[in-house]
């Protein structure tokens, strides 16, 4: 492969949150101790059996690992691993909730799965004199999503999700991941956007992930927004600025009702 490798294999999670790995999703098995860790604003830990999936690194905060913690990680390419995932639109549902909470407890048999995968990952890696090596690099990292994919749907349930919803809330969750909630927090504006009604756009959001559409509007403003209350160079009306609230005092009321407390106190 040119360039950026589309794969690495490593046992620490120093990589994540860094701009060195800032373009791959993480995949961590835990070997042995615990690591407790913020992400998404809150707490979890990770401990030995379980998997843990982190699509956006820099929501991963505070890790703290124990003196005998043990993992093993795979670093994929956002693109690499859009190309590897199968089409059957499970990866949105998975996405979401995982999005929520990073952070699978494997059964016994599960977790000797996911060594295996792991193992066969990391060894294939190294065969980069295989003539196929890229083909295969595709098919070991499918064949080990759709083991993830399995994993999660044994401790969540598993659905249908059409692919028409799929494709909407795939289109949905892209507009929020590109910052679209900094300027537009209607769910008028994201319906419009996407060509269909808000209710329809509603239900979608409901049917999909549980949750509504305004649910992950202010989820993904209010991390921002958390995330520019701890850089003390940005003044209160700078932050509030940025997403346009009409004055710093209805930006106060909108941070105490999210976050339980006012912009002074978080800062705290």
């Amino acid at each position: 492969m040119d360039g950026k490798r589309n794969v690495i294999v490593t046992d620490t999670l120093g990589g994540l949150g860094t701009a060195v790995y800032e373009d791959y999703l993480a995949h961590a098995f835990c070997l042995g101790g615990m690591c407790r860790f913020q992400f998404n604003g809150k707490e979890f830990e990770l401990r030995e059996g379980d998997l843990m999936i982190i699509r956006k690194g820099k929501l991963m905060e505070k890790i703290r690992p124990s003196n005998d913690f043990l993992v093993k990680v795979i670093y994929v390419t956002s693109g690499f691993i859009e190309l590897c995932t199968p089409q059957n639109n499970y990866g949105m549902k998975g996405q979401l909730s995982l999005f929520l909470n990073p952070v699978m407890h494997l059964t016994l048999e599960q977790q000797e799965v996911c060594r295996r995968d792991f193992e066969l990952v990391e060894l294939r890696l190294k065969n980069e004199d295989h003539h196929f090596y890229r083909d295969i690099m595709i098919n070991v990292m499918q064949m080990t999503i759709l083991d993830f994919f399995d994993f999660h749907s044994h401790l969540y349930g598993q659905e249908n999700i059409s692919t028409q919803n799929a494709s909407l809330m795939n289109r949905f969750i892209g507009m929020l991941e590109d910052g679209a909630y900094r300027e537009h927090r209607e769910v008028t504006y994201y319906a419009d956007c996407l060509c269909v009604t808000p209710k329809y756009l509603s239900e979608v959001s409901k049917k999909v992930s549980g949750y509504g559409v305004n649910y992950w509007i202010n989820r993904y403003t209010i991390l921002d927004i958390s995330r520019l209350l701890r850089n003390k160079s940005l003044t209160f009306v700078q932050i509030s600025d940025m997403f346009g609230f009409s004055s710093p005092a209805y930006f106060s009321r909108y941070v105490q009702h999210n976050l339980g407390m006012n912009p002074t106190d978080y800062r705290e």
